[in-house]
C-alpha cells in the first residue's frame, strides 16, 4: 500500500511527459546523465538545462529554466545551489512540480517558497529509484 508521499510522486510521474533536468551533465558517468537517460528510456522527454552544454541525450540544452520554450511538467534538480531561484522560475513558467535529488539542501525558506507558489516540492529522494518502484505499484 502506498503512503501519501508515494501517491503524490506516482501521480506526478504518471501525469508528466516532459522533465526539465537542471544541472544535466553531458558526462555519462555523472548521476544526472544516468538518471536522465533512464527517464528518457521510460518515455519522458528530457529537456537539459545547463549553460555549459549545447546538447545532451539528443536534446537541445537551455542555459536557464526560464528560456525553455516548451511545456514542462516537472523539474528535476541536480544543481547544488539556487533551488529557490529554480522554484521561482518554475512558478513563472507554470511548472507545477520540482523534484530535488538527494544531497541537495532545501532550506525552510525554500520549502516555504514552494508552498507559497503552489509548487509541489519533492525532496531527498531519487526520481529514478522512485519511478522504478512506483511504476510497478497500483494506485489505490
Amino acid at each position: 500500500m502506498l503512503d501519501d508521499g508515494d501517491k503524490i510522486k506516482k501521480r506526478l510521474l504518471d501525469s508528466c511527459k516532459a522533465i526539465a533536468v537542471v544541472g544535466l551533465s553531458d558526462n555519462s558517468r555523472r548521476p544526472s546523465y544516468r538518471i536522465a537517460s533512464y527517464l528518457q528510456n521510460q518515455g519522458y522527454r528530457i529537456i537539459p538545462v545547463n549553460p555549459n552544454v549545447k546538447v545532451v541525450l539528443g536534446e537541445k540544452a537551455y542555459p536557464h529554466l526560464g528560456e525553455v520554450p516548451d511545456q514542462v511538467d516537472l523539474v528535476s534538480v541536480f544543481r547544488r545551489r539556487g533551488v529557490e531561484e529554480i522554484i521561482e522560475s518554475a512558478d513563472k513558467a507554470g511548472i507545477p512540480a520540482v523534484w530535488v535529488q538527494p544531497g541537495i539542501e532545501c532550506s525552510e525558506r525554500t520549502i516555504k517558497l514552494a508552498v507559497e507558489r503552489h509548487i509541489e516540492l519533492i525532496k531527498g529522494t531519487c526520481i529514478m529509484a522512485d519511478h522504478n518502484y512506483l511504476s510497478r505499484q497500483p494506485m489505490e
